[in-house]
Order: structure tokens, then sequence, then C-alpha cells
């Protein structure tokens, strides 16, 4: 693919071959021949479009074990039995609703000892220092990495979570106002005592995961190129990527997911959530997640059945005292699932509004960090996945590189090579049908933009440059760029 140096003034800047370069010039097809035509409460439950039968029905059977409840132990069925002995849902769709994307809870309210089965909120914790071997940051001692909020009968929840708002008030150039509500996070009714006085907080949403798999067959070799061309190029924009340790390559990869693109595959983000989520373990994260200091949860009943085994995927492993509470081939089944979740095609591509707001986009510079267009590889892990991945002319607009996003959007916690200025640029696909799966536009890392001129508004660091374009543009050219954003 050819890059332009382009000059504006006493700026130049590289940019991505325009629309009429490329062989689908409206990337109407968003991922390609995988693309499905939908709108609506489902438009992002759809499997890939050229998927086998074989493949389907594959994808039926990780579409029970996605959705079902996990139960506390022990139980009539050891197929699903292990909740916690912290949480914070019971299934993968009590986050990632309708396959979906989460919001915050309502501000000025406490996020209570239950999840409300439409939050979809986590709080990662860390301190200050060195990581262990394999890890991106230091675990809060008394709560580890992360604030569970609800627990199985005799535990103790972590605490519950109040979230605040402050106005941050501004105007665009032609005298528009706008009010921001900037959120801060305290963590109250602590279970286990006080956290440490060093303690790093930071909220993240669940994203939607429509396309999930195609992002995961970016060859990496592209997004070191994002990197390259972003280092060589003037201008503030200059992206990094992150390494991370994959527990099933037993490897250091290129990150792609998480906002911080701590974690590089799907099959890792996957074994990782239910563990830090829902509190079921694997074969790849065999221990609960109890510190030394939540001696109930340690002491607490553990589910689990026999492991399977069967898909040859998983890193040999010690032996435990308890059975992984997942089988190996229902996390394989869990894992296909998400992996083969369809994009949506576009929306009115060609209407006059969005090719204006679409000329608005890359005048921006925004198409720096969110790159329009890719050629997919094979995953990392074909047999969890689906060689439909493979060579689909994609559209997900993001460079997958961390970029220092300025002080509001800060939450100090690295990551990893991620520090806490930085976040990965989230792709947009699909940005435009969230009201229609979740009744909401909620972005950005923890939720706190209500729409796609919000989330414009909250960039600093790289993107100062971007935003202040946005700023002088009229009331019809900020229409028309969020147009060019909601038929994506």
């Amino acid at each position: 693919m050819a890059l332009t140096l382009v000059g504006l003034g006493c700026l130049s800047y590289a940019v991505w071959p325009s629309a009429s370069e490329n062989a689908d010039p409206l990337g109407e097809k968003t991922g390609g021949e995988t693309t499905v035509y939908a709108t609506g409460r489902n438009a992002f439950s759809f499997p890939l479009a050229n998927l086998d039968d074989a493949e389907r029905t594959r994808f039926a059977i990780g579409n029970s074990f996605f959705k079902r409840n996990w139960v506390e132990a022990p139980a009539s069925t050891t197929a699903r039995d292990g909740l916690g002995p912290h949480f914070i849902a019971r299934s993968c769709a009590g986050c990632h609703v309708m396959d979906g994307r989460g919001a915050p809870p309502i501000y000025e309210k406490t996020w209570g000892p239950e999840p409300d089965a439409a939050v979809a909120l986590l709080i990662r914790l860390s301190i200050a220092g060195t990581p262990a071997a394999g890890a991106g940051v230091v675990p809060e001692p008394v709560y580890g990495d992360q604030f569970n909020n609800a627990a199985i009968q005799g535990v103790k929840p972590e605490g519950t979570v109040l979230i605040r708002t402050k106005p941050v008030r501004g105007r665009f150039a032609d005298g528009t106002p706008y009010t921001l509500l900037q959120p801060h996070y305290e963590l109250s009714d602590l279970g286990y005592g006080p956290l440490s006085p060093h303690t790093l907080i930071s909220p993240r949403i669940a994203p939607h995961l429509a396309g999930v798999g195609l992002l995961e067959a970016i060859d990496e070799a592209d997004i070191l190129e994002n990197a390259r061309i972003q280092a060589h190029a003037p201008g503030p924009i200059k992206g990094q990527p992150n390494r991370v340790w994959d527990a099933y390559a037993q490897a250091e990869r290129i990150g792609r997911f998480g906002w911080k693109a701590n974690v590089a595959s799907l099959a890792h983000q996957t074994a990782g959530a239910f563990l830090g989520d829902i509190g079921i373990t694997s074969t790849v994260f065999p221990q609960e997640a109890c510190t030394p200091a939540q001696t109930d949860c340690g002491a607490a009943p553990h589910g689990g059945g026999k492991t399977s085994g069967r898909d040859g995927l998983m890193p040999a492993r010690s032996a435990t005292a308890n059975q992984p509470e997942i089988d190996d081939q229902t996390l394989a089944h869990t894992v296909f699932y998400q992996a083969t979740l369809a994009p949506a095609a576009r929306r009115h591509p060609t209407e006059a509004q969005v090719l204006r707001g679409q000329a608005l986009f890359h005048q921006a510079q925004c198409a720096q960090c969110h790159r329009p267009q890719y050629v997919t590889k094979e995953g990392p892990f074909p047999l969890l996945t689906s060689p439909q991945l493979k060579g689909q002319k994609i559209w997900p607009y993001t460079d997958l590189l961390l970029h220092d996003m300025g002080p509001l959007l800060a939450d100090g916690r690295p990551d990893f090579l991620a520090n806490g200025r930085q976040w990965k640029t989230p792709p947009l696909w699909g940005i435009g049908l969230f009201k229609d799966v979740n009744g909401h536009q909620r972005l950005l890392h923890d939720g706190r933009a209500q729409n796609v001129l919000e989330a414009i508004l909250w960039h600093g660091g790289e993107a100062e440059h971007s935003k202040q374009q946005v700023l002088k543009m009229n009331k019809a050219e900020r229409a028309a760029l969020v147009k060019f954003v909601e038929s994506l």
C-alpha cells in the first residue's frame, strides 16, 4: 500500500491511500467477504458471512457458552459451576451485551455489590514497581489487579465504586459552547481493609466484539509498519506498539486487544476475562484470583470437571489441586465464537454528507491513527479461528498503536510498555450501530464521552492538533464529520 506525504502550510503529514485507490472505494464491505448487512439489536451477533456449515455449527456452540450464566460451586452440574469467589459478571454476555459495547454506571451513583447486567465497567488496580516476568503490572497487594464488586455466598465483596463528575467547558470557534463530564472514581466499603496508598486505578469499558477475529489476523508487520511510518513523518503523532506476554503462545507478542494493547490474542483475552471477570479457572490460568489477605476467597468451594485437552492448544502446566473450571474444548469454542463475529457493512456510504465528512476526517489527520484499511493474514492460533479470516480487505480504522492522549485522559497507570498517558487507537467500525445494539453511544476507555463529537473533544496530546481542527469547523462540517464516523 503506497503512502503519501501531504503538505499543509508549515505542516506535513502522512496519509493512507484515498478511497479512489482501493478496489472497494467506499469501504462498504468493512470485513471483506466476511461482511454482513445488518442493523438493529442483533447487528453485532451474526457469524462471518463466508463461514461453511461446520463452522456455523461451531459458532452456535460457542454462542451458547458465551451467553450462559455460571453458578456457584458445588452444583448439580460441573459443566458450568465455579462462579467467583469474586466476580463482576456471571457470563461473558453480562458485560458484552448482544456482543456490543458496555456503558458505565449512572454518574453520581454507587456501583453496588451485585453488578447490573447492563453495566460493563471494571476497575484495574496496580502499584508502581517492576512487574514479575510475563506480567504487565504489579498487582495491588490486597485486592490484586482488578477490583471485583460481587462475590459468592460466604465471601466478602471487595467493595463498591462511586463515580463523581466535574464539568469541563469549552467553545467551538463559531461560539457554540460544550460541556464534558470528567469522571472521578472512588473505591469504598472495602472488604479487606485499606488499599495501598500507592494504588493506581484505571476504569475500563467492555468493547464491542464484531470483527475482533479480523483484528487478530492483521499481520504484526503491518502494525510495526504503522509505527515506522509515524516515526519518520513530521508532526506529533508517534504511535508505539505494546509488547506483551501471551499465555497461549508462551512468548512475547505485539499487543492489540485491551485499551492499552496489553493483550496479544483473543485466546489470552478470553481466558483472562473468564478468570478476572467471572472467576472461572482454565488450564492457562489455573489459580483463583485470591490474594493472601483474602482468606475467605481462598477457602471457597472450587468448581469444574475434567479437562478434555482435545484441541491440543494449551501449554503444558504442572498439576494443581483442582481441575480447571472451564475445560479446553469449551474455552476453544468460546474463542472461536468471538473470532467469527462478523463486522456489519457501512450504512449510506455514498450520501453527500458522509462523503463530505470523510474528506474532513482526512483533512483533520484523523486517519493518521485511525488507519482505514488492511489485508489480513492468518491469526496466531488457526485452530481457534477460521481460514475465512485470511486474505480479507478490511476497514477497521485503527493503527493498533499506543498514543499519548494528553493529561485529561491519562490514568497514570503503566501496563507493559504503555505509560500512564497512552491508549491504543480503538477501531471505529460499527460505531454507528452502538445505539441500535446497546441503546447508547458511550465512547473512550471508560465511557465518559456520550457521543462521537464528545470523544473527539477529549482528545489531547498527540491528537491535540486534530482536535483543534475540529474546533474550527462550523456546525454543518461537524455534523458531516460525525455522520461519516457513524457510517463506518
